[in-house]
């Protein structure tokens, strides 16, 4: 993001799955305080639009139009421009100040399906196997590797499916396939962090990727 303020372009959107911290703090760099940032488009799910607009600090983003917020629903489809639009669908998840959503990315060639944050696939009345063959990225959560990860934290209160599982599940799918997972979301604690890892080499030959800082995929 560049100065708003500036002749430098600041972005023109930024779409959010849910209320919780790391998926929506960002916006604080669209403030008075650091870019001033000039009416960008927020676009979030209901619940969400109303947390923001009725808690500060983010209320004042929108009270002095450095974001304006636009409001998303469940399939609705947002044509961002003559060749590329996002879908966007709801998705099990701890929402205690907001639903959460999931999107699919269309562009002129290529589609991404995006999925940070879901409880366990099994809550989903969706078939997430049949949603990767539909698309040609899956980003999905890879929050933890497995439930060892945090010892004395019971995983049930922050529920995400482990890496293992999602493995486990994808297992049927064609190497096509599985090459379209790119796993991402990784907590600190994450063996996938550390490429020398055992765990990291596993799930590499089993044919899916993790996401680098730095990636770029081309739609």
């Amino acid at each position: 993001l560049e100065e708003a303020n500036s002749s430098k372009k600041v972005c023109d959107g930024i779409f959010i799955t849910h209320a919780h911290i790391g998926h929506y703090t960002g916006l604080m760099f669209l403030g008075r305080e650091v870019m001033n940032a000039n009416r960008v488009t927020v676009y979030g799910m209901p619940r969400f639009n109303k947390f923001i607009t009725q808690n500060g600090p983010w209320s004042q983003l929108i009270d002095l139009e450095n974001i304006t917020l636009k409001t998303l629903s469940t399939d609705s489809i947002e044509q961002l421009s003559e060749n590329y639009s996002i879908k966007t669908f709801s998705i099990p998840h701890r929402d205690e100040f907001s639903e959460t959503a999931g999107f699919v990315i269309n562009g002129p060639n290529k589609s991404a399906l995006f999925i940070p944050d879901i409880d366990k696939w099994e809550n989903w009345s969706v078939d997430i196997n049949e949603m990767i063959t539909q698309v040609d990225y899956a980003f999905l959560d890879a929050t933890f590797y497995d439930e060892s990860e945090i010892p004395g934290r019971k995983m049930s209160e922050i529920p995400h499916p482990f890496v293992v599982e999602s493995m486990e599940r994808f297992s049927s799918l064609p190497d096509s396939v599985k090459s379209k997972v790119i796993f991402i979301h990784l907590n600190h604690t994450n063996p996938l962090l550390n490429e020398e890892s055992e765990q990291y080499q596993t799930v590499k030959k089993a044919g899916y990727k993790i996401a680098k800082k730095g990636d770029r995929y081309l739609l």
